[in-house]
């Protein structure tokens, strides 16, 4: 099989394994993006994710994450949910969070698409990625040509806009690699920047996590600042407003990924549930979803911001 033959290979079975795109870029530094990420930490951008600051060098050159990298092949996975305006609770949480935690569902369907070219190919080194390493994730979703960064910086895609997990497997396997996608096609569109009600997305592509109310009801573990009072639209765990408004949202599908059909009755939760919720119920109910990253402290600190002010 040659190299050609090998990069359709990846991507026919990236497909087979539930992923909606599959493409691949050479492993490089990625120099272009070193001012931004510089600037953006210098201004405090990041709150209170230290994390962000560290491991900076690996975060923008993969190739000190797995030695003898050349090829990041970077997938995007569909989580639009079937039925989504079903959800009924008074306090909302993010659509991405209505299901079992991603990064469990996603790594087994790396290390399985991994085995297959193991199958093919003999052994290689790699490591996979899902949103728990210091990788530019989007930066590497536009390098192989699967979207690019909208104005909220959300990688979106032209078919079906931007409801999706991003993931990686960097590899020392030599493969062909896609046309970046340079481009944008948010033209002169603003609805997510006004329709923040926080105004955290600062200008285009630049985003300021104090004020995003993801990063308030699920990173930062302080009380959140009577500021945002009367803000939050009732969003207790992540936000999608700036997706909900993005034109191109509206070719998004519903989802084929059993493991994220949603079984949850919280969704249909009143305000009086979500507050009778202790310690106990939140591990039972939520032992298996993203909203343990969250927390019981953080998320009923967010409950009461949201009806206190409300």
């Amino acid at each position: 099989m040659n190299k050609m033959q090998l990069s359709q290979f990846v991507k026919d079975e990236a497909l087979n394994r539930g992923f909606s795109y599959c493409g691949i870029a050479k492993a490089r530094r990625l120099d272009e993006h070193e001012p931004f990420l510089v600037q953006w930490l210098k201004e405090g951008r990041n709150g209170t994710m230290q994390y962000m600051e560290n491991n900076f060098e690996k975060r923008l050159d993969p190739r000190l994450l797995v030695d003898g990298a050349r090829s990041i092949i970077s997938l995007m996975m569909n989580y639009f949910p079937e039925n989504y305006e079903t959800y009924s609770s008074s306090l909302k949480v993010s659509k991405y969070a209505r299901n079992m935690d991603y990064h469990v569902i996603i790594k087994n369907r790396l290390f399985d698409l991994v085995e297959r070219l193991k199958a093919e190919t003999g052994d290689f080194n790699y490591r996979v990625f899902v949103d728990s390493a210091p990788i530019l994730d989007r930066a590497w979703a536009v390098e192989a040509g699967i979207g690019w960064v909208g104005k909220n910086s959300m990688l979106l895609s032209r078919k079906n806009g931007s409801f999706y997990f991003l993931a990686e497997v960097v590899c020392d396997l030599d493969l062909e690699y896609n046309i970046p996608n340079k481009g944008s096609y948010c033209g002169n569109c603003t609805r997510c920047i006004d329709a923040c009600p926080t105004k955290a997305i600062t200008s285009p592509g630049k985003l300021d996590a104090n004020r995003c109310i993801s990063y308030l009801t699920i990173e930062f573990k302080q009380d959140i600042e009577n500021d945002f009072k009367g803000q939050f639209n009732n969003w207790i765990f992540g936000c999608d407003i700036c997706q909900d408004v993005c034109p191109w949202n509206r070719f998004s599908i519903p989802h084929d990924i059993s493991e994220f059909k949603s079984k949850a009755q919280w969704t249909e939760w009143t305000i009086d549930d979500w507050q009778q919720m202790d310690e106990p119920l939140f591990k039972t109910i939520f032992y298996d979803s993203a909203i343990q990253r969250a927390g019981f402290r953080k998320l009923k600190n967010s409950i009461n911001f949201v009806t206190i002010f409300n």
